[in-house]
């Protein structure tokens, strides 16, 4: 076993004993001993040990607030903290505002590149349009100039000291401000958009040095950059899901997987003593019913559990008073139904979590944002297609499950549902602070394709194996 303590205080416990053994004339200890020697070996004693655990903490052995301070460690099923140090270093490009906050407000004819100090608020009506409003947090969190050392992210205005470029291009706001479907005419302005964009980023050395491997571009519309984003395939892009794309052009591998802005009100004084009696409903549903591709499976559903008194599964449209209504109805509920939407995932789930209602999750190809530090098996519930649609098996599982899991998981949406939550200014541990934090997941990936593609003759020959 290798020892903890330095050859300085090796040698200085070893003068104590050797004082010791000159006083007494041996090396057993004598019962003819003073009190007053007694004291002095005390206090030698006593200093030896204060240097021993000093030492320790000093090299980082011994973490005595984990034993005297317990309440000071991360709260029960949060993920742990992940060490920072140095935080990613992000080069962001200066485009001009029609890329990006311009389209918060296309009144104005100002077209200079937005700062901390013009940075303008979300709009507080803008409806179904925040829950795609990733970009503008990661925007307004390198804008912020404040944190100090806690944050994931700094911004620097040097690009060759960047570990990764971020290219703060709204790409779901352009597709839901200049056309509200595919063939609205409207959408030559999102495409034109795309257009000016990639002539700007082919411009630029920093682009070209790495075929924007290095470069962080948000997504998460389904629509989001759909006219051009194969060019754009090696860069990391932030998405939601993986619904809408081939495997060549998004995967786990090199993109980061967010969560949709949530539309309803955070339950911030959820203090209820007995939480599990004072939800009535059973499970709870409030959406639209006719969805396309995987979301065929809302239509089933309503047949399903069409007939039960404590559940809840009501068609609606998004509408203020309709959101309102969908908050009040998961704050009242234990169970949370998310079907697929249109792609595997959709904004329910998170409004879920926030509203402490344990999701219910029936979706067979969806991904979770930050899985590889929240283990979403403590407080959600996953049937597959083919449970979800036998008929009463969901029901009679959920009124089997027992009430003291059931508060177990309420407590652990409790503590994570920090990790969902928007802001600006961006605080610790927040959506945007976990999402700067998987992006440097990446880099290692971006880094080992890198060095390949300088080295390799036929890049792609793995592929052509048979």
């Amino acid at each position: 076993m290798v020892s903890i303590i330095p050859p300085w205080l090796l040698n200085k416990i070893n003068g104590i004993v050797r004082t010791a053994k000159h006083r007494d004339g041996h090396s057993s200890i004598s019962t003819t001993r003073s009190p007053r020697m007694y004291g002095k070996a005390a206090i030698a004693l006593v200093f030896v040990v204060l240097l021993v655990i000093s030492y320790s903490i000093s090299i980082g052995t011994v973490d005595l607030r984990s034993y005297f301070f317990p309440l000071l460690q991360s709260p029960a099923g949060a993920p742990p903290l992940c060490a920072t140090n140095p935080p990613l270093r992000v080069y962001m490009y200066d485009l001009p505002r029609r890329f990006n906050v311009g389209m918060l407000d296309r009144r104005s004819s100002d077209q200079t590149p937005v700062t901390s100090r013009t940075w303008p608020p979300w709009p507080k009506n803008s409806g179904l349009k925040r829950q795609h409003s990733v970009e503008y947090w990661m925007m307004g969190s390198l804008l912020y100039e404040g944190g100090g050392e806690e944050r994931e992210v700094v911004r620097v205005l040097d690009p060759e000291m960047a570990d990764a470029f971020f290219v703060p291009f709204f790409s779901s706001l352009s597709f839901n401000t200049h056309g509200h479907n595919m063939t609205d005419p409207k959408t030559r302005i999102d495409r034109q958009l795309q257009i000016g964009l990639l002539e700007y980023l082919r411009e630029s050395k920093y682009w070209k040095r790495h075929g924007g491997r290095d470069h962080v571009i948000p997504m998460t519309h389904p629509n989001a950059f759909r006219f051009l984003r194969a060019e754009l395939n090696a860069s990391i892009q932030v998405v939601v899901d993986f619904g809408r794309y081939p495997r060549i052009m998004s995967n786990l591998s090199k993109d980061v997987v967010a969560p949709y802005v949530h539309v309803v009100d955070s339950f911030t004084d959820d203090y209820l003593s007995d939480p599990f009696e004072s939800r009535t409903t059973l499970l709870f549903f409030r959406g639209r019913t006719f969805r396309k591709d995987e979301g065929i499976v809302r239509v089933k559903l309503a047949k399903i559990l069409a007939g039960y008194d404590d559940v809840h599964y009501e068609r609606s449209i998004a509408t203020g008073g309709n959101i309102k209504a969908s908050s009040l109805g998961m704050r009242s509920s234990k169970f949370c139904l998310h079907p697929a939407g249109d792609t595997p995932s959709s904004c329910r789930l998170f409004d879920a979590i926030v509203s402490h209602c344990v999701p219910v999750i029936v979706s067979d190809q969806i991904e979770l944002p930050f899985e590889d530090e929240i283990d979403y098996s403590q407080f959600s519930l996953f049937f597959s297609f083919k449970e979800a649609l036998e008929p009463g098996f969901m029901v009679d599982q959920l009124r089997k499950f027992p009430k003291e899991k059931w508060v177990e998981m309420w407590r652990q949406l409790k503590n994570i549902s920090r990790h969902f939550e928007f802001h600006y200014p961006p605080k610790k541990e927040d959506a945007v602070d976990m999402l700067w934090r998987q992006v440097k997941h990446k880099l290692p990936g971006v880094k080992l394709a890198v060095h390949r593609s300088q080295r390799l003759k036929v890049p792609d020959w793995w592929r052509r194996r048979r």
